[in-house]
């Protein structure tokens, strides 16, 4: 040590002593800055594994582009804490009440089911924290079961019916639809035959969630639809598995067409049997034309090698959502304060510019008319645009007014 007099000694001793004892100490002497934890909870494991991994990419991809790479908003280092809902409802809605209460988390995102979405709504208004939704897409969540902390910004079941309804509702089409006979399927449907203003659904079939044996539905479908005056269409809402295997009980031979909405790429592999296939998707990477698209294609082709899929986009919006809100309260992660700045709020996502709904929080966004082509040298049939479906004209309902806590 330097040849200073005792007591100098003994005061930078002292001194050492405190920095050691406090931490860090920043630069500025101010205590460094609260970190902004924030809860994940996904089904890594279960039936929607495939779909979750990518919302859970897109998710960190996003973080990183809307802090520009320093993984911090208003001054607060980020920390993302993960939990894993097996997909099940009571261990989703255990996973986010742990990450609220052991984990302190500021705000949370659930990318689960619809099923293990609904059950987590009630924790965050009981938290008074903010949770954010995505990629579940029943109407009930910004509907029946909503309150003032749930934002989404996945698109809604009535978005995707609404979209797909503009596609399919001309003169002299008679149509039967499949679902999964769960929230998912059921919301789905329901939206779609509101939406309808000329063409006539003749027939409503549900099934198990991990059907795989369509005969029987297949039958009663055909039964329904095979005597119908001109145009006739199944068109499917299916989450998982390989719904177009009912094409393979002589639906052609009867003159029915099959459509549907979007889907992961791997999914979308079974669409090369049906070129000239219209349909309304949320997402497919060559749809939107944008610079945080753009970024988004860029960086998941660098890191795996393949183009973001139909969920990862999703995941992105999430991130830019979360950290727009903290710039705009400087970085105030209190519930309330995020209700108010969040409420109307646009942001910057890969579909280009989305709004929080003052009313409901669901985020208004557009969707993509596409037409299926093949092509021998890509894995998965390829949804041409054929036009955006702005939110101006989809015009989403409000699905319920009188939800609580919509003050």
């Amino acid at each position: 040590m330097l040849n200073l007099p005792h007591r100098w000694r003994r005061a930078m001793l002292f001194a050492l002593l405190a920095v050691v004892q406090s931490g860090v100490v920043h630069a500025e002497g101010v205590p460094p800055a609260k970190p902004l934890v924030i809860g994940f909870i996904y089904d890594k494991t279960g039936p929607l594994e495939a779909y979750m991994k990518q919302t859970h990419a897109g998710f960190m991809m996003g973080l990183d582009v809307a802090t520009g790479g320093t993984l911090r908003v208003a001054g607060r280092p980020i920390v993302v804490v993960e939990k894993d809902s097996h997909g099940k409802p009571d261990i989703g809605k255990a996973q986010l009440e742990s990450a609220y209460a052991d984990d302190k988390a500021d705000l949370a995102i659930v990318a689960a089911s619809s099923g293990v979405t609904l059950s987590t709504l009630p924790i965050a208004e009981e938290y008074k924290r903010i949770l954010i939704v995505e990629p579940a897409v029943a109407d009930s969540i910004t509907g029946a079961k909503w309150n003032r902390y749930v934002f989404r910004t996945a698109r809604s079941s009535t978005q995707d019916a609404v979209s797909n309804a503009m596609v399919l509702d001309k003169p002299d089409t008679t149509i039967a639809t499949l679902a999964q006979d769960n929230a998912f399927g059921r919301d789905g449907i329901r939206a779609f035959k509101q939406a309808l203003k000329t063409a006539q659904v003749a027939h409503e079939e549900y099934l198990p969630p991990a059907t795989s044996d369509f005969t029987a539905g297949a039958q009663r479908i055909i039964a329904r639809l095979k005597n119908a005056p001109g145009r006739k269409v199944l068109f499917i809402i299916w989450a998982g598995g390989n719904p177009f295997k009912i094409a393979d009980q002589n639906l052609a031979r009867h003159g029915i067409e099959i459509a549907t909405g979007g889907n992961i790429l791997a999914a979308m592999a079974a669409y090369k049997a049906f070129p000239g296939m219209e349909g309304a998707t949320h997402y497919y990477y060559e749809l939107p034309k944008n610079a945080m698209n753009d970024e988004l294609v860029k960086r998941h082709f660098a890191q795996f090698k393949t183009p973001p899929d139909f969920f990862t986009a999703g995941g992105m919006a999430a991130a830019s959502a979360v950290v727009t809100a903290l710039r705009a309260t400087s970085g105030d992660s209190k519930g309330d304060t995020l209700v108010a700045a969040m409420r109307g709020m646009a942001f910057d996502t890969p579909k280009g510019r989305m709004i929080f709904r003052k009313e409901d929080h669901q985020a208004l966004q557009s969707m993509y008319h596409f037409r299926i082509k093949v092509d021998p040298n890509v894995a998965w049939a390829i949804p041409e645009l054929v036009r955006e479906l702005t939110p101006e004209m989809l015009a989403i309902p409000i699905q319920n007014t009188s939800a609580p806590g919509r003050r």
